[in-house]
């Protein structure tokens, strides 16, 4: 008995520290299974379909998107929703086919951007107690607060306000009162960078490591757009000279750099199993430079690959269109997947409402489809069509298999892209009656959209 009495203290004790062990590991499992999965959208701008390694890039290396794509699926027929830099991002965060709302580029003199009607997955988010943020390239409306990203959803933003180009001498056009490219926070200008771009990856990336470390306790959305590899190109003095494929294959590298660090972060916070992340390109590669680019250091090369698909940026064809897509959440989407089905970022605005718990808008026309089954279970893709897009013109449509483009310089076209993904062989005169079809569904297309499309042309070859 005396013993027993002896030893209560120290049973205490004991009693106290494993009360206190579970205690921390209670509150570590918190951070770790939340109600609601994080969610990162890494968003390269003017990336090519065959610029990374896990897409055949024989000399750029990107082991840490690599590993994104090993421990998650890989696709391969993903696209998007335009082919230069606006209207792809106003149909990521919308859901919508840009023709519905910003079918065009803006810059620092346009007085409009995103419609105020319309809603974006930060609006839907933030209703779902989402901490939001905006980091990088923004591109959808400059001058007033409600067009920044602060009053489209977002409760931050740090980045620029437009492309990083969008200063003299690459755009001519500009007054001087607009020739000004300056580093946002929220909706104040805290430092001009013009033509001093070297730390922008860098200083994007310090920023979306201390969000998610400061929103660990909540559900967070981060939109995080990179500014590269968009022209003029450029990266850090400790990046410099370490690609074999010159400033562009450095640049690549430092943005593969910038995902090891969110990778990394999110391991360090216990917070990798809780978080979809997604890794994608606004367009296809700017290799149609306009004369305008060709200054002050900017040379022909310092483009990106669309790998082994035909045409680029600002094109039709699949290189201005199907970028790379590699989405990864532990737990929730096998590893190790690669898959062809058809996908594109207007899917994001449907899937990553449903992984929130969120409602699609009502009352408007929402292009993009949930495609959270497809990718957990690797099967089949809800999207059967897909629309091509430029400007305000539809100029082409695809299915699972086939694809029809009709233009004033390619006249009609037609290819079977699962056999010939790089566009090579028009079958057309082949197969007059697809062509009939698919250009119905333009039609249709147009009309629901007040799109113009082109009269079919060269009919008299299928006769």
């Amino acid at each position: 008995m005396k013993k027993s009495l002896t030893s209560l203290p120290h049973l205490t004790f004991i009693l106290f520290a494993v009360v206190l062990i579970a205690s921390c590991q209670s509150n570590k499992q918190d951070v770790v299974v939340g109600t609601k999965p994080n969610i990162i959208i890494i968003f390269a701008d003017d990336m090519g379909y065959g610029d990374l390694s896990c897409y055949g890039h024989p000399i750029i290396k990107t082991p840490h998107i690599d590993q994104m794509a090993h421990e998650g699926i890989r696709l391969t027929s993903f696209y998007a929703a335009a082919p230069v830099c606006t209207p792809s991002r106003a149909a990521l965060l919308t859901g919508r086919y840009p023709i519905r709302n910003l079918p065009n580029n803006i810059g620092p003199e346009s007085k409009h951007g995103l419609p105020l009607t319309e809603v974006t997955i930060a609006d839907v988010l933030k209703e779902q107690n989402y901490k939001t943020m905006a980091i990088g390239k923004w591109h959808l409306g400059y001058g007033k607060p409600e067009l920044m990203p602060t009053g489209r959803g977002f409760d931050h933003f740090y980045g620029l306000p437009y492309s990083n180009d969008m200063i003299l001498p690459w755009c001519p056009w500009l007054a001087p009162e607009h020739n000004k490219l300056e580093l946002y926070q929220d909706n104040t200008p805290i430092r001009e960078i013009g033509f001093n771009q070297d730390s922008l990856t860098i200083d994007y990336t310090t920023e979306a490591v201390e969000f998610i470390k400061s929103s660990k306790y909540d559900p967070f959305f981060l939109y995080f757009a990179h500014s590269m590899p968009h022209l003029p190109i450029s990266t850090a003095e400790s990046f410099r000279g370490k690609s074999k494929a010159g400033l562009y294959g450095d640049v690549v590298q430092t943005i593969d750099w910038s995902v090891g660090q969110i990778m990394k972060t999110l391991k360090e916070q216990n917070l990798d199993d809780n978080t979809l992340v997604i890794f994608t390109s606004d367009n296809g590669p700017w290799q149609n430079l306009p004369n305008r680019m060709l200054q002050r250091g900017v040379e022909l090369w310092h483009g990106g690959s669309a790998g082994i698909l035909r045409g680029s940026k600002a094109t039709t064809y699949e290189g201005g269109f199907r970028v790379p897509g590699i989405v990864r959440w532990p737990g929730q989407i096998p590893e190790n997947q690669v898959s062809d089905e058809l996908a594109t970022t207007m899917d994001l605005f449907s899937t990553l409402i449903e992984i929130s718990g969120g409602t699609v808008p009502k009352g408007r026309d929402i292009d993009g489809q949930n495609i959270l089954p497809f990718l957990k279970e690797n099967g089949v893709s809800p999207r059967d069509q897909f629309i091509y897009l430029k400007g305000k013109k539809v100029e082409a449509v695809r299915d699972k298999n086939w694809k029809f483009r009709n233009t004033e310089d390619g006249g009609i076209e037609l290819f079977e892209l699962n056999m010939d993904p790089s566009e090579k062989y028009n079958r057309a005169e082949a197969y007059p009656e697809l062509v009939e079809k698919y250009y119905k569904q333009m039609q249709d297309f147009a009309v629901k959209t007040n799109a113009n499309i082109d009269r079919l042309y060269h009919t008299e070859d299928l006769k």
